[in-house]
């Protein structure tokens, strides 16, 4: 006992003497006031300075609300991944810049953002903690409205114009902002109630530049469907819908090259790219992040493509306790990026290109770092090097020195990925709400463990992918535990690209050899799935899957809609084991379809339930 009150007295005088050592910095003590709407960023620009001064430095701000326009803003080129660059360099509200042992702490404030702006950006940083603030933007740059009457052939829809101006200009619905004005070029449609995406409907209002628009009275547009005879879907009297117009040409934090970031107790509630981006970043930790709509202002929208995303980053990745809901994409995609061989310059030396237009400027691997050469038609890693030099010759082009030959009948067309880019990652008690797309989006070599989530995905709640030919998002898997989830009955209820099931194992393989699985060692036990249609899992390209110890439960909310009829669809797959299934109600897929995946691959542990069938 008195040994356990004196290492509890150490750790207490250890951790005062920490706080004692930080060095608070006021943002307010630089002149600006709270909820004033001047202009935030030249005061935070300045304490931040003043940060570099000290280590481990805390930079507060007085509870309120901060503003943030584009004038006096750092601008700064980014090339960032799954994201446009129509506009670079990019502008910058809050950048951290080679900064070490920094604390931002808003302490429950708001920063509001104006225009086309990056609210947070660390660039080559370490050991960061960012915590207790939101961000919103005071004209979003993703909109909303309420359908009001619905026929055949159109739509009455109510759009708040305070909150986001619009005009009509050559019949087309148009948003206009703070320095920006675009056309609205696609339509998602959620429940009122409930806020989930409506049921079967995804993206079938992507009319883009097709529809008519009038303006019946100030804040009542009437959108038609053009053509004879053509029949618009469109959505009941009440839907809420969010309408797409901007692209995707920031992110709201991005953290580039950097080190030990830890995120704390934050409210992303809009932003007009993806939500937090990370590159070539390691150690990243997310702890009660949420992008989420603000309640406040009645949305059913929040970010304009995926909430957080990681490209090319190592170490560990700790996703904690965070919701999100209203994403117009994937709440969460971790993945690295192939890029295509054009010439093989000699046997130690290639030149390569990345193909994927949102993946252009970008800096693919550093001496050191390991590499796999990928053949690109059956997806098998064919030979590994170490990458001793790395020149980029324009946005797309870039030559690859190795120390070590490249592997033999490595030829144009073949891939490489960065195999040291590749992170471990823990994602516990998160909520997937309602959004455009999936759920999880996970492809990387490193250990993964998804356990006590709940999902509510529109698309399906986890895809383990990976490509060489379309996205180019590589990171075969080898170590995925998913576990002790709660898998809702909203999870793929609509289609998306690869939603082939509740969980969906689709590696996208030209041809594919059950030789050469692509994906390895996936376990998907204990979890309870409630089911209104019939597909649950699909695999491609698995070698050693289990799927134990499951409860399926019946859920009748909505009518089963999708083509697949099996409730377990394999191909190519082997070492499956599947057993021990819990079922409640009527659950429909009770079929095991085999594609190339041999009878005596699959193993069945006391299961009464799930059946080959023929």
């Amino acid at each position: 006992m008195r040994n356990r009150f004196f290492s509890c007295l150490t750790l207490m005088l250890v951790a005062l003497k920490a706080v004692a050592a930080a060095t608070i910095v006021s943002v307010n003590s630089f002149g600006l006031k709270p909820d004033s709407r001047v202009n935030a960023t030249p005061y935070v620009m300045k304490a931040l300075q003043e940060c570099k001064k000290h280590p481990e430095a805390v930079l507060t701000f007085d509870k309120g609300r901060y503003d943030f326009w584009e004038a006096h803003a750092t601008e700064r080129k980014y090339y960032e991944s799954n994201t446009y660059d129509d506009r670079n360099p990019k502008v910058l509200a809050i950048l951290l810049d080679e900064m070490q042992g920094v604390t931002l702490d808003g302490q429950g404030s708001e920063f509001i953002m104006h225009g086309q702006i990056q609210p947070v950006t660390l660039h080559r940083c370490k050991n960061i903690t960012l915590r207790n603030f939101s961000i919103d933007w005071e004209v979003p740059l993703t909109a909303q409205g309420k359908v009001l009457n619905s026929t055949p052939r159109y739509m009455d829809v109510e759009i708040d114009r305070e909150q986001y101006p619009y005009i009509i200009e050559n019949n087309l619905l148009t948003f206009v902002g703070e320095g920006w004005k675009s056309v609205c070029w696609s339509i998602m449609q959620f429940e009122p109630d409930t806020r989930f995406v409506c049921y079967n409907t995804g993206d079938n209002l992507g009319w883009g530049k097709r529809y008519h628009a009038q303006e019946l009275k100030k804040g009542v547009v009437r959108l038609t469907e053009p053509g004879e005879g053509e029949t618009a879907p469109f959505p009941a009297a009440g839907t809420m819908l969010v309408l797409r117009h901007n692209n995707r040409d920031h992110a709201g934090m991005f953290f580039f090259h950097s080190e030990g970031v830890k995120l704390e107790n934050i409210n992303i509630y809009h932003t007009g790219g993806l939500g937090v981006l990370c590159q070539y970043s390691k150690e990243l930790s997310f702890n009660r992040v949420n992008l989420v709509p603000n309640e406040a202002k009645k949305r059913v929208l929040s970010g304009h493509d995926d909430g957080l995303h990681i490209m090319g980053c190592s170490g560990k990745v700790t996703v904690d306790g965070c919701r999100f809901a209203g994403l117009m994409d994937d709440p969460i995609n971790i993945h690295g990026t192939c890029s295509r061989i054009i010439k093989v310059l000699s046997p130690t030396r290639v030149q390569c290109r990345f193909i994927q237009s949102m993946s252009v400027g970008m800096e693919w691997g550093r001496p050191g770092e390991k590499a796999g050469f990928i053949d690109n038609k059956t997806m098998r890693t064919v030979g590994t090097s170490t990458v001793s030099r790395f020149e980029a010759i324009n946005l797309t082009d870039f030559i690859v020195d190795f120390s070590e030959p490249i592997p033999a009948g490595i030829q144009e067309g073949n891939v490489l990925e960065n195999l040291t880019c590749a992170p471990d990652a823990e994602i516990r008690n998160c909520h997937f709400g309602s959004c455009r797309a999936r759920g999880l989006l996970v492809s990387t070599p490193g250990k993964v463990v998804v356990e006590d989530n709940i999902f509510e995905s529109s698309g399906s709640a986890i895809l383990i992918a990976g490509d060489a030919n379309d996205w180019f998002e590589s990171g075969a898997v080898k170590d995925v535990l998913i576990r002790r989830n709660e898998f809702r009955y909203p999870c793929n209820s609509s289609l998306y690209q690869f939603c082939e099931a509740v969980i969906s194992i689709y590696p996208e393989i030209p041809e594919p050899d059950v030789r050469y699985p692509f994906h390895r060692n996936i376990r998907i036990e204990e979890n309870t799935f409630h089911l209104f249609d019939y597909p649950i899992l699909y695999a491609r390209s698995v070698d050693g899957l289990t799927f134990l110890d499951n409860k399926l439960i019946r859920n009748t909310t909505y009518q089963p809609y999708h083509y697949r009829k099996e409730g377990i669809t394999l191909e190519y797959c082997r070492n499956v084991r599947i057993g021990r299934s819990q079922v409640e109600g009527d659950v429909l897929g009770s079929k095991v379809k085999l594609d190339h995946t041999a009878r005596g691959s699959v193993k069945f542990i006391k299961e009464p339930f799930f059946k080959i069938t023929k």
